[in-house]
């Protein structure tokens, strides 16, 4: 027999996977597939990470996500309420909100292991890549 359907209502998500800057809010964690909440506070620039072999997808409901990536984070995009933003497995990157007001995406991944792993800059090696 399958597992019922659940809802997970907005005072049950938890604090997960924490990267300096941001806070990550798990509503689903079941074999292949996390969804949850990111916060951004105005002004606020996270620390570099990836996600390991997790596929990211992030929709963003308010305010405005800067994403840098690429080699010494030379490469940036911008999205703003209604955007998407697809952030593909041990693609090293960092979150900044650029505007003056709290920014939330919803976050869905989908990959098996650790979430996201925390790094020491733009240029770090993902595991089993170098």
């Amino acid at each position: 027999m399958s597992e019922p359907v659940r809802v997970i209502a907005a005072g049950e998500l938890a604090d997960a996977d924490p990267t300096p800057g941001m806070r990550r809010q798990r509503a689903i964690d079941v074999t292949g597939l996390w969804s949850g909440l990111v916060h951004t506070e105005p002004g606020a620039t996270s620390g570099w990470h990836h996600h390991g072999d997790h596929e990211t997808s992030l929709y963003v409901v308010s305010g405005a996500m800067r994403l840098e990536f690429g080699t010494g984070g030379q490469e940036v995009v911008d999205a703003g309420p209604g955007d998407f933003i697809h952030v593909p497995a041990g693609v090293v990157h960092r979150e900044s909100n650029p505007t003056q007001q709290v920014a939330t995406a919803v976050i869905a991944r989908a990959g098996t292991g650790t979430p996201t792993v925390n790094v020491e800059g733009p240029d770090a090696a993902v595991a089993g890549e170098r």
